[in-house]
């Protein structure tokens, strides 16, 4: 009971803080993160041990599905080259470069060190995506940042591996038996969450209950993860295939009433969900500090070393390449601002976590796996200080380069398919009008509203101030007539005239006319 109050507890701070961080317009992982260490600081706070599996299996599968439905396939496909480079050649060099220094600066065994490598090697899609999203970038870079952080999972996990069976059992790194097992945990991962999708696709073309549309959602990436892991093959990577896949089939495969149900539920899932981990994050780093010896006091330093390695190792490998793809384009003068903001997109999160916290305590000997908690400690160190440092950085980094989608672009990309969308409705009127298939004083009202919005929707792309309008008069006045209705149902239900059931049904009618009224777009 002592441990459901406390994460109890837990949900109701981060929840606090993650509503303070939107209000105060910083990032909610660095607030938390931030607010995670205060808690662990303070006297009287029971240790809280997370396990990997809490992690892994609980927590991680619908935090990368959340991210990968996001991404647009399409901006995927124009970003693949760049984006491989980065997943597997970045890790690679990243985890090279912490092992090597982690050897030097850390009373580390040569194994050991490069295991903490293999731990931060890769960026982390929770926190990328979290931090992202509050940013107005280019969706191209936004693309590139997340899609990035989403596939390099399968390089540093089968990095891990080999990296983890060195230290345990003391051998030598075979590469072939490594090239192996990277086919196989990310073309594995690659087949279950194409089946997966595949299999979903069918489910839901066939379903139109909203609750079980929702239900489905919610274990889809819990499905993906644990069918991909049993078969020894990358969840990580299985969730991801299949949440882009179903992404890119989203809109054609549910009715709106649908979307916005499994909108507005997952929405809430992921905002708990990330809320907890972030604070789980920091919370952790003040207990696995305790845990170590005395000779160990001087992991500060050793973990700034290590996140300057990373930083440095990214700064080096993303701008030699950004300005031979610039020259090969024919720029003259290659640009430093995307670069410099994909350099430093570079968060580490619940990803590094979740391996972190999976080394095993002893070799194959039985003896302890020497120096395990100075890696926890670095590794979550290490975590801590980029999303604090970076998340907090990063929106001022990206004003400073420029490289901010502005406003007005994005206002008139939208308000141009909204004025196509409009044109389409009026011309299929005509067309059910011609075939009098239809009522011509229903045709006639729906062409008035339609022809109104093309009016405004032209008006706002000339960059002629919107008027007052027929329907937005009507939408204020049905709006007040609906509150005005809403009184006297809860009269009535006030007096006894009628019960609870009949209330809600007719309640949740007038809310859903109110949300259909839109706005003045």
């Amino acid at each position: 009971m002592r441990s459901v109050e406390t994460v109890l507890f837990l949900v109701v701070v981060a929840t606090l803080v993650a509503t303070s961080a939107r209000r105060l317009r910083v990032p909610a992982p660095s607030l938390l993160v931030v607010a995670g260490v205060v808690v662990g600081l303070l006297p009287g706070v029971p240790e809280i041990r997370v396990t990997p599996d809490v992690v892994s299996l609980v927590v991680l599968p619908p935090l990368l599905y959340a991210a990968g439905e996001e991404m647009s396939w399409r901006d995927l496909r124009r970003v693949w080259r760049p984006v491989t480079v980065l997943a597997v050649g970045l890790v690679l060099a990243s985890a090279a470069a912490v092992g090597a220094v982690a050897s030097l600066v850390a009373p580390l065994p040569t194994s050991m060190a490069f295991v903490l490598g293999t731990v931060l090697a890769s960026t982390d899609p929770v926190a990328v995506s979290a931090l992202g999203r509050r940013l107005s970038l280019p969706p191209k870079v936004q693309v590139l940042v997340q899609a990035e952080s989403l596939f390099n999972d399968a390089t540093s996990l089968v990095l891990f591996r080999v990296a983890v069976a060195v230290a345990v059992a003391g051998g030598a790194v075979s590469w072939g038996h490594a090239g192996g097992q990277f086919l196989v945990l990310a073309g594995g991962g690659l087949v279950i969450g194409g089946l997966v999708a595949g299999g979903l696709l069918l489910i839901r073309r066939r379903t139109q209950d909203p609750v079980l549309e929702t239900v489905i959602a919610l274990v889809t990436p819990y499905t993906a993860y644990v069918l991909a892991e049993a078969v020894h093959t990358s969840g990580v990577t299985a969730v991801v295939v299949a949440s882009v896949l179903l992404g890119a089939q989203h809109a054609r495969l549910t009715t709106a009433h649908i979307r916005l149900q499994v909108g507005a539920v997952y929405q809430t899932v992921i905002f708990l969900l990330e809320s907890v981990v972030f604070g789980l994050i920091g919370l952790q780093l003040p207990w696995l500090i305790r845990t170590l010896e005395g000779s160990d006091r001087n992991w500060p330093w050793q973990a700034l070393a290590v996140t300057g390695t990373l930083i440095a190792v990214r700064v080096l490998w993303v701008f030699p390449l950004s300005v031979v793809a610039q020259l090969r384009r024919g720029a003259r003068r290659p640009a430093w601002q995307v670069p410099a903001v994909v350099s430093w997109a570079g968060a580490r999160g619940v990803v590094p976590l979740a391996a972190a916290l999976s080394i095993p305590l002893t070799t194959d000997g039985g003896t302890p796996l020497p120096q395990r908690n100075l890696v926890l400690v670095l590794a979550t160190a290490v975590i801590v200080t980029t999303l604090v440092v970076q998340g907090f950085t990063l929106a001022p980094l990206v004003w400073l380069a420029g490289v901010v989608t502005k406003p007005d672009e994005t206002r008139n990309e939208e308000t141009s398919a909204r004025l196509h969308l409009a044109r389409a409705s009026l011309a299929h009127l005509d067309q059910l009008s011609d075939l009098e298939a239809v009522p011509d004083v229903v045709v006639q009202r729906l062409r008035r509203n339609l022809t109104a919005r093309v009016d405004r929707t032209r008006a706002r792309l000339n960059g002629s101030p919107p008027t007052d309008s027929t329907a937005s008069a009507y939408r204020r006045l049905r709006r007040d007539l609906i509150a005005v209705e809403t009184a006297a149902l809860n009269q009535l239900y006030d007096g006894g005239e009628v019960n609870d059931a009949v209330r809600r049904r007719i309640q949740r009618m007038l809310d859903l006319e109110d949300a259909g009224l839109g706005d003045d777009a």
